[in-house]
């Protein structure tokens, strides 16, 4: 099957050339991301494999339909990049990888919270220059702290556990209860009771319509003030624009992301020699409570190779007319 591949970095080449070995499918590596000015790229390919910052708009799943593509393999656990109804329309099928590696993703937040908290950024940068005072960088002891974990799927899930290794109280929110945090003693309550009474919040649930700034101005508010938020899920959980007052105001006391809502021109490209032209993003920056990744919490061999894997094991099914496992239900 011709496959166009978007949004090819190097490493995503060199993972997903090694799991093609066993299913031969004709891959062409395209860097630049889906949009609609590049949809044409993949005219006359069967399938479109997308990342997390492609665009599947409406116009654009018309252009790949006119190209003759009909199957979209993301190389994500999400898809609130697709419109889904665009897709049923077009006779699209889309499948997607559900887990990769939550162990990464999970590892990566507590190394922000940890980061943040003893501002292992910041003391880093003072040794380089040969300052050795510790004014400054006074942290707090993980355990017997309170850690809000929103959304306790398998991500949020494996987040308990370390934090339960820390010694931390565990507080939840989910619409469906996870057994493994009940066991390890999280509690389960409203939003808002987490929101006031946790010193961590950490965001691990989907972008959906209801859950779109689920962090905004007056969620922050009722946060503890000098509260830490962690979100390595996906950018628009949070309000930005809300969060720079928070910080500002002192309200917020410490903000770790590894999404932002406008990442799409920022993240996985190298702008070192541009001027950044998103000013809440560059007003972020300024902050010294402020640690922000690119996007590389799921950056790890392990999941690299797992989302490849499962990408092609998803490519061969739909050729070979098979029920696909990872199938993204369309309305």
């Amino acid at each position: 099957m011709r496959v166009a591949v978007f949004s090819t970095k190097p490493y995503d080449r060199t993972f997903l050339e090694a799991a093609n070995r066993s299913h031969e499918h004709t891959l062409t590596f395209l860097e630049p991301r889906l949009t609609s000015a590049t949809a044409r790229l993949a005219e006359g390919h069967d399938a479109a494999c997308l990342f997390v910052n492609d665009v599947a708009s409406a116009e654009v799943l018309q252009q790949l339909a006119a190209g003759g593509t009909r199957m979209l393999a993301l190389r994500s656990a999400g898809f609130n990049h697709v419109d889904l109804a665009a897709a049923a329309r077009h006779g699209f099928t889309v499948a997607r990888v559900p887990a990769y590696s939550p162990h990464a993703v999970a590892e990566h937040t507590v190394g922000l919270m940890l980061a943040l908290n003893r501002q292992v950024h910041r003391a880093y940068n003072r040794v380089r220059e040969g300052n050795f005072a510790l004014d400054g960088l006074l942290g707090f002891d993980m355990r017997g702290k309170t850690v809000g974990i929103v959304g306790t799927g398998k991500i949020g899930a494996i987040v308990a556990q370390i934090v339960r290794g820390f010694g931390c109280d565990i507080l939840a929110y989910d619409l469906a209860e996870h057994p493994g945090c009940i066991a390890l003693g999280a509690r389960y309550v409203a939003l808002d009771d987490l929101l006031t009474q946790s010193d961590i919040i950490t965001l691990h649930c989907p972008l959906t319509p209801q859950t779109y700034h689920l962090i905004d101005g007056a969620a922050l508010a009722r946060m503890r003030p000098g509260a830490m938020l962690i979100n390595t899920s996906r950018g628009a959980l949070l309000d930005a624009q809300a969060a720079i007052e928070a910080l500002k105001s002192g309200q917020l006391g410490y903000l770790g992301l590894d999404v932002y809502e406008e990442e799409a021109d920022l993240f996985f490209e190298d702008l070192s020699n541009r001027v950044l032209r998103d000013d809440v993003f560059a007003r972020l920056l300024t902050f010294p409570n402020v640690i922000i990744t690119g996007h590389q919490a799921f950056f790890t061999q392990t999941a690299l190779t797992a989302i490849a894997e499962t990408t092609m094991a998803n490519l061969t099914a739909y050729a070979a007319g098979q029920a696909l496992a990872n199938l993204v239900p369309l309305p």
